[in-house]
């Protein structure tokens, strides 16, 4: 692993966390490393009560696309009613997008699973960062459950 490390220049730790290997020396031959941070790493899960949702940092401009097709029903600006939300985007497949510096889809508007709708930004938080909830029948759900593997 030190080896790896070296190479590319970084700690051993780092690559150990962006891994999630347990155990730095159990490294098989061929086993794909990543030996750089990942784009978006979460930094904040859901627990349903403190956090509704999830959080994912990365850089400000960042595209976020829908995670289904769906109708724009809401397009919310920060200060206008939902204070923690900055700039806030709810498709009615029952997500909301939040702290975004840009929206790119508007009222009314049908978007597609992975349409590009709005830039991610840091309106209304105190770090770049998407803020993503889901319902299901008017229940807070995980949403780290219904997104692709990293």
């Amino acid at each position: 692993m030190s080896k790896v490390a070296r190479a590319n220049r970084t700690p051993v730790q780092n690559i150990v966390r962006w891994n999630n290997l347990s155990d730095p020396n159990a490294i098989e031959v061929g086993q794909v490393l990543r030996v750089a941070p990942p784009p978006c790493s979460v930094i904040r899960g859901f627990d349903g009560k403190n956090s509704k949702g999830i959080d994912i940092a990365g850089a400000s401009g960042t595209q976020i696309v829908a995670a289904a097709a769906g109708t724009v029903v809401t397009v919310v600006y920060a200060g206008n009613g939902l204070r923690g939300y900055g700039n806030l985007l709810i498709v009615k497949h029952n997500a909301a997008y939040a702290h975004n510096c840009a929206l790119l889809a508007k009222e009314g508007q049908s978007v597609t699973q992975g349409q590009t709708i709005a830039e991610m930004g840091d309106t209304d938080t105190n770090r770049v960062m998407l803020h993503f909830e889901l319902r299901y029948k008017g229940s807070l759900i995980d949403p780290s459950r219904y997104l692709p593997a990293r």
